[in-house]
């Protein structure tokens, strides 16, 4: 437990930044969403749109008038933001005693490898957790201005678990990321750019019938905000396939790290 409280307390700074950053993300949001709140003008206005812009966003569903109809467009938003931050978090976290010359520190202590990978997994994943929870705080704190529907304490709810499922999805990438390879800032940047041409590949499946193959390989498809509106629920493929991603990434991290030379 002591590596744990190492790394919560070394990260400590950096999740303050975000959750500052996501609070005033989320802010700026409802701030925007005080012009859509009961607005005909803005339905007619968003149906007016292309049919393919609407389906690229996510809007062809969902009603921007109301908070779930809203949230349901902003959240891969958020979710882009969040998926970097667990990313980085998971490759710096592993890099991280090669990159401040502590290593030869953290090997002398009486503890094997792969539980030095479980205390900086725990510690992330505490750190996924509290950085989610600012999140979904801050959308409850600013939404009581406004009427919410009778479906949003569930919408939000899958919209939770769903978030915390994807942020695992690319700690797990970024931790794997950084223990294949010794040069961790290429494999921090090489992980934003992943990120980001996945959320294009989400944005190109709703253009063409095609394209609609891409779901199954950008986590962004997975738990769209907008169908789980819709079914309110989960597609049980793809927790299937965010649980192979999740595990394969944490197996194939264990196996490199333990057989990887440190350098001090």
């Amino acid at each position: 437990m002591n590596i744990v409280r190492r790394e919560l307390w070394a990260h400590a700074k950096l999740l303050l930044y975000w959750s500052l950053s996501m609070s005033a993300f989320v802010w700026m949001m409802f701030f925007e969403f005080a012009a859509y709140y009961k607005n005909p003008e803005m339905v007619q206005l968003i149906e007016a749109m292309p049919a393919e812009m609407l389906a690229a966003f996510g809007m062809q569903y969902a009603n921007l008038t109301t908070v779930s109809g809203y949230l349901s467009v902003t959240v891969p938003f958020l979710n882009l933001a969040l998926g970097i931050y667990a990313l980085l978090l998971g490759n710096n976290i592993i890099a991280k005693e090669e990159r401040d010359k502590t290593a030869g520190f953290l090997m002398t202590l009486p503890v094997t490898r792969p539980k030095v990978v479980s205390c900086k997994l725990i510690a992330a994943v505490i750190s996924c957790i509290i950085l989610l929870a600012v999140v979904v705080g801050s959308i409850l704190v600013f939404t009581l201005p406004y009427e919410v529907e009778s479906e949003f304490p569930r919408f939000l709810l899958l919209v939770t678990a769903s978030t915390f499922v994807f942020k695992l999805i690319f700690l797990s990438v970024g931790m794997l990321m950084a223990a294949a390879t010794r040069r961790y800032k290429l494999s921090g940047g090489l992980g934003v750019g992943v990120i980001f041409a996945l959320y294009l590949a989400s944005v190109l499946t709703g253009l063409s019938e095609s394209l609609a193959f891409l779901k199954y390989i950008t986590p962004f498809s997975y738990f769209a905000a907008p169908q789980l509106l819709q079914a309110l629920g989960f597609a049980p493929v793809f927790l299937v396939v965010s649980a192979v991603i999740i595990v394969s990434s944490l197996v194939g991290t264990y196996l490199m790290y333990g057989r990887r030379d440190l350098y001090v």
